[in-house]
């Protein structure tokens, strides 16, 4: 058995080790924040290494028991080896995802934003659908969901929407999902029943902790205030408790408006801010070292990634692996693996 290699276990064990040790160092609980990232980072490895060790485990279990079965002949024992060498193959394959995300943000909270396409309601409709999905996914992952800002369609569905998704290696599995996705149906809001393509806007980014030096003067940031809109009660149009912040060197924006007063919505606007700005120094660092290889740079966003064709067939294509099912029903419900599996395989064969 050399899957130890494989999964990277000793330099695991290294790591947890390390953690272990910085834990134990007097001055520890001084920076609480900084303690909860440690603690946080040394139970995600931990669990990686119970869940191999585990598994290596129950497949020695079936091995023993298939060796008693074949020597006493026993066939009852069959059935429950396969299903189990079935189930152990598909937790090894989500473990051996996990070694794929391995670059340097990965492990972290990821922050969702969809912007709806030309097309009135059809795209904002659309949105609303894709917001759902990846909700759905989220919470199959056992992941959280937090709504940070959300503009609601004219007469159906949604503008835009930022969700702060987190779960350790969120960032690392949505990251597959940054740009246009296309849909194909016949449209509901059409008298005619004809046929319509929608395009919605999908940005990815990680949560940036205080850890991460990002560079912001609050002398170059506008703040304004204003009245949220949408669901909330009487609280909702009473009061400016949704926050917008520009910044003016680069012209990011952020908002927020879902929390219940202001100063809560300003702390997840600059929470929000500091992702998009990081973020943008990401890109102008990535596009810096093509230009000195001399690549061309692939830049995703604005690119059509997807395709979600409900008429005259049922297909949903990626288009950069060629990854595709018919089982549309199933994809718009939060089953994303597959496209997110193909995506991570092939970026790690420097296929993308």
């Amino acid at each position: 058995m050399k899957w130890g290699l494989h999964f990277e276990v000793a330099q695991k064990e290294e790591k947890i080790a390390e953690l272990e040790y910085k834990m134990g160092e007097t001055t520890f609980w001084d920076d609480a924040e900084y303690a909860q990232k440690i603690t946080r980072e040394l139970n995600d490895v931990k669990d990686s290494v119970e869940k191999y060790k585990s598994l290596v485990a129950h497949y020695e279990d079936m091995q023993l028991l298939w060796a008693l079965g074949t020597e006493d002949e026993d066939e009852s024992v069959y059935d429950e080896v396969v299903a189990s060498i079935k189930k152990i193959q598909k937790d090894m394959d989500q473990l051996e995802l996990e070694v794929l995300l391995s670059e340097q943000y990965d492990a972290n909270n990821a922050i969702l934003t969809l912007h709806a396409g030309a097309g009135g309601t059809e795209a904002q409709d659309w949105t609303q659908m894709l917001l759902r999905m990846f909700g759905r996914w989220a919470e199959r992952r056992g992941f959280d969901v937090e709504t940070m800002d959300l503009l609601p369609g004219d007469e159906a569905g949604v503008k835009s929407a930022t969700l702060m998704i987190k779960g350790h290696n969120a960032y690392g599995y949505l990251k597959s999902e940054k740009g246009v996705h296309r849909l194909v149906r016949i449209s509901p809001f059409d008298a005619n029943a004809r046929r319509h393509t929608s395009f919605s806007a999908c940005d990815i980014m990680p949560e940036i902790d205080d850890t991460v030096e990002v560079d912001i003067n609050m002398a170059d940031v506008r703040v304004d205030t204003y009245r949220a809109s949408g669901a909330g009660g009487q609280h909702i149009n009473k009061t400016d408790s949704a926050v917008r912040m520009t910044h003016l060197p680069t012209g990011v924006v952020a908002q927020c408006q879902n929390q219940r007063s202001q100063l809560q919505n300003r702390e997840q606007c600059m929470r929000l801010l500091r992702a998009r700005i990081f973020e943008l120094e990401q890109q102008k660092n990535a596009e810096k070292m093509a230009a000195i290889g001399g690549e061309n740079q692939k830049i995703e966003w604005g690119s059509q990634i997807r395709s979600y064709v409900f008429h005259p067939y049922n297909m949903v294509k990626d288009h950069r692996t060629n990854a595709e099912t018919g089982n549309t029903q199933a994809v718009m419900d939060g089953d994303l693996d597959m496209f997110i599996e193909a995506y991570l395989q092939a970026k790690a064969n420097k296929e993308l």
